[in-house]
């Protein structure tokens, strides 16, 4: 829950892990767009994440996709999905998305019914699709700065904005409230457990192919990353639609 914070502090205590600004103004404008003051430090953080990958977690998400049939793991994103969406409706509701917000509301209701628990993505087609939302775009759109680039071993890139609202997000989460008792403790790692192997597995190919084409995957993730990032971030700024869905006009 607090990995991103602990790192946070840790590179703002540690001026020593900082690239100084370059002086060539050609140079200063690709640090500047780069936006990875702390690069030597993220590159290694990246470097342990990818040995862990290759020697522990890619064997394991292989593992789990030739196990588990495709239908299974639909079923188990479609619940991860699910589960988040009371931390997506309180991310628009701070965003002042009343709309987004709406839709939220009703795909987490239709899910944890009629998709059973959420391992049936009834809402979209009832007309709620999903759409990203978190408290790191909320922070955005109320004006934060996103602060410097930060690569988190387990959690990826990242900014110090995004990492505080990774914070939120666990305190927003149902799933982090689960009682003991009932089975529901074994429930609440059953449902981390599998949404993590399936997350790594969906992604095998993806980061396989990263690092075969691409001549530095550092510099072409956070790229990625941070275009993704600013599309999503704008996407939340200009959605204005009406709070009645569409159906209702």
């Amino acid at each position: 829950m607090s990995l991103g914070l602990v790192a946070s502090v840790s590179l703002s205590a540690c001026a020593s892990w900082r690239n100084p600004p370059p002086k060539d103004p050609e140079a200063l404008a690709d640090y500047k767009e780069a936006n990875d003051p702390y690069e030597p430090v993220n590159r290694k953080m990246y470097d342990l994440q990818m040995w862990a990958y290759h020697h522990a977690l890619r064997p394991i998400g292989k593992a789990w996709a030739y196990v588990v049939p495709k239908f299974a793991r639909d079923s188990i994103d479609n619940l991860s999905q699910t589960w988040y969406m009371p931390t997506v409706f309180f991310s628009d509701v701070g965003a002042g998305k009343p709309r987004r917000a709406g839709d939220d509301f009703m795909r987490y209701v239709i899910n944890m019914t009629a998709g059973l628990g959420g391992f049936i993505d009834v809402a979209t087609k009832v007309g709620y699709p999903h759409h990203d939302g978190d408290p790191g775009m909320t922070l955005a759109t109320w004006g934060v700065s996103s602060g410097p680039y930060l690569f988190l071993p387990g959690l990826g890139p990242s900014t110090f904005r995004d990492a505080g609202g990774y914070a939120i997000a666990q305190g927003l989460s149902p799933i982090n409230y689960v009682p003991r008792g009932y089975g529901l403790l074994t429930f609440n790692w059953a449902y981390n457990i599998a949404g993590t192997l399936d997350g790594f597995a969906s992604n095998i190919d993806n980061i396989d192919n990263i690092e075969r084409d691409s001549l530095d995957p550092y510099s072409f993730i956070r790229s990625a990353w941070q275009q993704n990032r600013a599309s999503q971030v704008e996407a939340l700024r200009n959605d204005h639609r009406a709070t009645v869905p569409d159906w209702y006009n």
